[in-house]
């Protein structure tokens, strides 16, 4: 499994970093995170950003000496076929996830990509 970390921030600024798995859509340039609706990720995309504008998280994936890290715009998609996509990608890089109606995607939206240039 390759997991990641996903630092969001509190309403109090603080950060809230949790491992996850996720999935990369090259074609739309967007990396998923399927979670629950309630869960603290998902209540911390919805706050707004620094001065008011979008939420802002990172992915970052450390295997050895190679790093990559994902920053930009987060956001909550409850979308029903967003989510199955989300879902079915899941399953292919994963394992398949059990249904829940609870489901919903996280959607970070990269502007800036960071990455070591260690080469194997």
């Amino acid at each position: 499994r390759h997991l990641a970390t996903l630092p969001t921030l509190r309403a109090d600024g603080t950060p809230h970093v949790v491992p996850v798995a996720f999935t990369w859509d090259a074609d739309a340039g967007v990396l998923r995170i399927t979670t629950n609706r309630a869960s603290v990720k998902a209540r911390n995309a919805r706050l707004p950003g620094a001065g008011g504008g979008a939420p802002r998280a990172a992915v970052c994936q450390v295997d050895g000496g190679r790093w990559l890290t994902l920053e930009g715009t987060i956001e909550v998609v409850e979308d029903e076929d967003e989510v199955a996509d989300a879902v079915a990608r899941y399953a292919r890089r994963y394992r398949p996830l059990d249904h829940n109606p609870e489901r919903v995607v996280l959607r970070l939206t990269p502007d800036k990509v960071m990455a070591s240039t260690y080469m194997a």
